[in-house]
């Protein structure tokens, strides 16, 4: 047996975190981001806390894949399909963009942008994931 053989990394990571890590971590910042910016800008809309919705099932989700790692496959792609759902609801942004609107609420810009750009990272971070897990699982 050749102990100098580099070891396969089993598990990937994005700045020393699990991708469930990063789910718990990214869904507790989409909660924090739709409270913060609903009592911050002092809005009464229920849309306000569009972040905060998706940030729930995430933050759930990536607990229950850390607890639960029996599961987690099923988890995963559960997650994966709400992070695409967070990308395509930031592209409203790009309707503002087109109908002149953007800025007008310069809070509601700013959280579609943030959901827009987290959603498109974070679906990437998850496609690598299940790249790196089926290369894994094949050697």
């Amino acid at each position: 047996m050749d102990t100098d053989a580099p070891k396969l990394n089993t598990e990937f990571l994005v700045f020393g975190f699990s991708i469930e890590k990063i789910t718990a971590i990214y869904g507790g910042i989409l909660i924090f981001w739709g409270l913060a910016v609903t009592f911050i800008s002092g809005s009464t809309s229920i849309t306000s806390y569009i972040p905060s919705m998706f940030g729930w099932p995430m933050l759930f989700l990536g607990v229950m894949a850390l607890k639960a790692p029996k599961y987690k496959k099923i988890l995963m792609h559960i997650v994966v399909i709400i992070g695409l759902l967070i990308f395509l609801g930031g592209l409203d942004v790009i309707r503002n963009v087109m109908s002149g609107t953007l800025g007008d609420n310069p809070w509601a810009t700013a959280s579609k942008t943030m959901l827009l750009v987290t959603g498109a990272y974070f679906s990437v971070l998850c496609v690598k994931s299940f790249i790196h897990a089926r290369k894994t699982r094949s050697e």
